[in-house]
């Protein structure tokens, strides 16, 4: 199979940017054959699935995939048969928390305002999830993530600390330290094609 190249520091040992990782790990991402990039979105949908039997949430924030990001779909479909109750992230403001809506598998789609699918019949939810499924363009062992820079979802983590919060990703995705901002909010673990990796950082 073909794997995602490790990206950890740049030649000359200081840290790489943020803009330079994105772009080096979305042309990783792009470049992975189909048959790779099926047999790895099954494999992290297994332990998805896994984790959500050992847990059972309340409810589940999950996501749509944008860019390449790992296709759960098939898992989301299993989790929805075994009674999981499922949430999509959907923005309401362009510099606030994401808002979560219900959402029943194989209902009508639409795009919003940033491209992103949503329920057609929106169905905005008064309680935020108490555990969510988050995408990551890159991580590290410490739980920190790196995401496309909009910064929604370090707002949503900030309004909810209680949350269990769960990355998902390629394991050539993991950085040796993604680079830091004051405004940064970790993950408690994320899922990978080999498996689960619990954050060192303690929350």
């Amino acid at each position: 199979m073909t794997s995602i190249p490790r990206i950890p520091r740049s030649d000359a040992g200081s840290p790489v940017g943020k803009a330079d990782l994105r772009k080096q790990l979305l042309t990783a991402r792009r470049a992975l054959d189909s048959a790779t990039r099926v047999a790895w979105d099954h494999a992290i949908g297994e332990q998805v699935v896994a984790w959500w039997k050992a847990e059972q949430p309340a409810a589940l924030g999950v996501y749509w995939p944008l860019r390449d990001e790992p296709d759960l779909h098939p898992a989301y479909t299993e989790l929805a048969r075994l009674g999981a109750r499922l949430l999509l992230p959907v923005v309401v403001q362009k510099d606030a928390a994401l808002e979560f809506a219900e959402w029943t598998i194989g209902e009508e789609m639409v795009k919003d305002a940033m491209g992103v699918a949503v329920p057609a019949d929106l169905r905005l939810q008064a309680a935020y999830p108490p555990a969510l499924l988050v995408p990551c363009l890159g991580f590290d062992e410490q739980g920190y993530r790196l995401g496309y820079g909009g910064g929604f979802y370090d707002r949503t983590f900030a309004v909810l600390p209680e949350a269990v919060r769960i990355g998902f990703a390629y394991a050539g995705q993991r950085l040796d330290a993604v680079p830091m901002e004051g405004h940064d909010q970790g993950l408690h673990g994320v899922l990978t094609e080999v498996g689960y990796t619990a954050a060192r950082k303690v929350f």
